[in-house]
């Protein structure tokens, strides 16, 4: 299965159904199901963000799991614009279906990568 690595807190977002769009620079042709894995960088200044601009409560940076998959979501277009609120390009993976997986330990790569079914 495809699986796709974004920094926390932006994985947790998308997994807990606040976050419908994933920003890149670069487009995709893969549309459908692929595995949220969390990298394990932390984008405080993005935390901050979430926080000042969306309201919303979030966990302590501490406490978001970090270097494995933690969920799982359906990707179904790649735009160049959307009214989302989360949307800031040039790039937008447009998700849907996304659900928390229980954290399984793995190194993330760049791009879109294959995890082995053995390890989920």
């Amino acid at each position: 299965m495809k699986a796709l690595s974004i920094r926390q807190p932006w994985a947790w977002l998308i997994v807990m159904g606040f976050k419908d769009i994933e920003n890149r620079k670069w487009p995709t042709r893969f549309r459908g199901p692929f595995l949220i894995h969390a990298g394990k960088t932390f984008d405080l200044q993005g935390y901050e963000w979430v926080i000042s601009n969306m309201g919303l409560a979030l966990p302590s940076p501490s406490s978001f799991d970090r270097g494995g998959i933690v969920g799982l979501a359906e990707l179904v277009e790649c735009l160049t614009q959307h009214d989302s609120p989360w949307f800031s390009g040039p790039y937008g993976f447009v998700l849907r279906s996304a659900k928390p997986l229980p954290f399984i330990p793995l190194p993330g790569q760049l791009g879109f990568f294959d995890v082995e079914e053995p390890v989920l």
